[in-house]
């Protein structure tokens, strides 16, 4: 049977709220990125079937990918802002991490087949017509989506959101492409020799196919609770600094990602004597301070033991936190 009680403590976690304006801004943010990535898709369709690029094509079909994986960002984003349940008593931010490697996943796919593709026109014979038309096009959708990822990655910084900020570097990638495609048509109609169009396909497949693999590794770290020493760091350095100010002792220190915010876990050594009651005020101003006093939401989990027989304890445990 679930302990009610432990329902009731994660309705009360620092998570995400339909009102709030960080929220609000995610959701412009993401409804932004998929009408783009639409009207990006649109045009990119029509130079591809304007020019017959090669290059072109490949930039399309990353862009289908795009479309897709926005789509589920958007789903990813309106689950991970769901209240705790009976059943996920954290709620449900860490979808942010499948969400991110879904879109890697997605985007190293792309890749794939832009290589099988740049490769078989190549062999096949290259047919190409209307450069001029197709190229200023692809430029203009390659300057929109560089605005376009730019403020994804800000606002996914701003507001600590993996979706967001994965969604942002995805778009990013997408503009990239597109200015390498744009160089290798300007070669192509500059010099006349045509392979330049299958190689720069081919150079923009490799391009993504890194991308990709890189944020499918992030969302694989995030999953398998991978501690950002950097972070750890910071988390140290501030407890050091509250616990000397409050005289508490401390050990034990944990924390993890949920794509949102951060869970730290940190034991509180108290000397027997001391009341409950005074160390769990002591403890709940720690958990309070550290939280507001980090770059990043926190919620923070303190556990409290006696400062005179904790080793002991300890030693018949099999402990895995980080003893300091």
């Amino acid at each position: 049977m679930l302990n009610q009680n432990s329902f009731e403590i994660a309705k009360t976690a620092h998570l995400p709220a339909t009102g709030r304006p960080d929220v609000q801004d995610a959701w412009f943010a993401m409804r932004l990125s998929l009408i783009v990535g639409v009207a990006m898709l649109a045009g990119k369709v029509t130079a591809w079937i304007m020019t017959g690029s090669t290059a072109i094509l490949a930039d399309a079909a990353e862009s289908v990918v795009h479309v897709i994986a926005v789509a589920f960002a958007a789903f990813s984003l309106r689950l991970s802002q769901k209240p705790a349940a009976p059943r996920f008593l954290y709620g449900y931010e860490r979808i942010a991490f499948l969400s991110a490697g879904f879109e890697g996943a997605m985007i190293v796919l792309a890749a794939i087949y832009i290589l099988i593709t740049a490769i078989q026109k190549w062999l096949a014979g290259l047919q190409l017509e209307n450069l001029g038309a197709g190229t200023m096009l692809l430029l203009a959708a390659g300057c929109l989506n560089a605005a376009l990822g730019w403020y994804l990655t800000q606002t996914g910084r701003r507001l600590n959101s993996l979706i967001l900020e994965a969604d942002g570097k995805h778009v990013l990638t997408d503009s990239w492409t597109s200015f390498g495609v744009v160089l290798g048509l300007v070669l192509v109609i500059g010099t006349h020799w045509k392979p330049f169009d299958p190689i720069i396909a081919l150079l923009v497949a490799v391009n993504i196919l890194w991308s990709g693999g890189k944020l499918v590794w992030r969302a694989a770290v995030g999953l398998l609770d991978y501690s950002d020493p950097a972070i750890g760091h910071q988390i140290r350095e501030r407890l050091d600094s509250i616990c000397t100010e409050l005289g508490i002792k401390y050990h034990g220190v944990r924390f993890r990602a949920t794509g949102y915010r951060q869970l730290v876990e940190v034991h509180l050594l108290f000397p027997k004597a001391t009341e409950l009651g005074d160390a769990h005020a002591l403890a709940t101003r720690v958990e309070e301070r550290l939280a507001a006093e980090l770059t990043t939401p926190t919620e923070v989990i303190t556990h409290m033991e006696a400062e005179e027989d904790h080793e002991s304890v300890h030693a018949h445990e099999h402990y895995t936190g980080l003893p300091l």
